[in-house]
């Protein structure tokens, strides 16, 4: 038998049926902001990512599924989506229509990571990209989107956590000051962040490993080295939140996972969750659109890790796949007959319907519509269809009624849709 590819899973009913409530919700609160749906291909030359993401990161160094294409092209499974819309952004010119564009995609992503509970090679993200956009206002627009999101869909305990990582003008004081302190401890270092000193200091800070998170523990902070523009940046990304009474504080270690962040870096945190308690991150990338070859226009987004986000969402409603509506029992070969088009009738007026075509006793059929948790049945046999009745019983009250068969679709239509039965 040929099984799942480690770190691959399949999401099977009735997990599915949480997947589409957050990804619905997604849709309706994101367009409610403004933004429209771009769906970007999961295949991209690998030069893409290591362009925007980084060569020195784990991302490009260990975790990207990247193969041979024809003529030497190098492709790679998106790990990220932001730079495959910056890159259509580009390629398509949507900036000569207007500037400002606002998009959202949502679908899977790729990494060769060490799978483990929670954490797997195809994951899957609900994105958002802000374009043409340098305010403040939008950085804190985001991340207000962001925590209604997450209490549309009950989660509890959220607060956002906030950092600048500064611009061109100031950061670079900041990388000296900071690879000169860790130049003194490389022997607390592991041996990946060695390497990075030289490339990118700042990617020690995102390092997990404990004798690192020892070695950066007292590192100096980029917000003291902001500029004047950073800072007033930042300071007006935190009175909007303050005014929209958004739970938030400062943490100076965050630095996110990718290189081509500036100014605000954010994440999205819960109580509900253990040490990955993050549930969404992103921040400002106003140099990225010009170094992937487009005009300068300032940009902004994040990242909702679905997986996550759908066991929260799952812990809390664990009866969230509803059952059928209405479950057809048709009893013998005439019921069949009329139950066939009965079914299509409802399921079309947008009616959940089953039926079951089996011929089995009429014992066998109702303990299928327990298990499935069907709110109604509907018998339909010879006696039935001889007095032209038939009958509809609520599943939780055990009370039944007679539904005339020249009106059956209309009626039980109307009951459902008032919760009659």
């Amino acid at each position: 038998m040929i099984q799942l590819v480690r770190g691959f899973r399949d999401i099977l009913p009735p997990e599915t049926s949480v997947w589409q409530y957050v990804e619905s919700i997604a849709k309706e609160h994101f367009e409610n902001f403004g933004f429209r749906e771009m769906r970007p291909p999961v295949l991209e030359q690998a030069a893409l990512f290591q362009r925007s993401i980084g060569e020195h990161t784990d991302i490009v160094e260990k975790e990207m599924y990247t193969f041979a294409g024809s003529k030497d092209t190098m492709l790679t499974l998106r790990p990220e989506a932001t730079a495959s819309v910056v890159r259509a952004y580009i390629q398509h010119k949507l900036y000569s229509v207007d500037p400002i564009c606002k998009f959202y995609t949502i679908g899977p992503m790729f990494r060769k990571e060490r799978p483990q509970k929670g954490r797997y090679r195809q994951f899957h993200q609900i994105n958002a990209e802000v374009f043409g956009v340098d305010s403040p206002y939008m950085d804190a627009q985001l991340i207000f989107m962001l925590m209604t999101y997450f209490a549309r869909l009950s989660i509890t305990g959220l607060r956002a956590h906030l950092n600048s990582l500064g611009c061109p003008e100031c950061r670079p004081a900041f990388r000296q000051n900071l690879s000169d302190m860790l130049s003194a401890r490389t022997e607390k270092l592991c041996e990946d962040c060695v390497r990075r000193l030289d490339k990118n200091p700042l990617r020690v800070l995102d390092c997990k490993k404990e004798s690192c998170r020892e070695a950066v523990a007292d590192a100096p902070s980029m917000i003291d080295f902001l500029c004047g523009d950073c800072k007033r940046h930042f300071a007006a990304v935190q009175s909007v939140l303050d005014r929209m009474d958004v739970p938030f504080e400062i943490d100076t270690g965050l630095v996110r996972g990718l290189d081509y962040y500036t100014r605000t870096a954010f994440e999205i945190q819960t109580e509900e969750l253990g040490a990955q308690n993050a549930v969404a991150g992103g921040g400002r990338y106003d140099n990225l659109v010009e170094m992937l070859g487009g005009p300068s226009q300032p940009a902004i987004g994040f990242a909702v890790g679905v997986d996550r986000l759908v066991e929260l969402v799952e812990a809390k409603f664990p009866a969230f796949d509803a059952g059928p509506d209405v479950f057809f029992v048709p009893m013998g070969d005439a019921a069949m007959e009329m139950v066939a088009q009965w079914v299509c009738r409802l399921a079309d007026a947008g009616i959940r319907t089953e039926a079951d075509f089996s011929g089995r006793s009429l014992k066998a059929l109702m303990r299928r519509a327990d298990r499935m948790e069907a709110k109604n049945v509907l018998i339909v046999g010879d006696k039935e269809i001889a007095e032209n009745e038939a009958v509809l019983r609520n599943m939780k009250t055990r009370d039944q009624v007679g539904v005339p068969m020249d009106r059956l679709v209309d009626t039980v239509r109307e009951k459902v849709a008032r919760e009659e039965f």
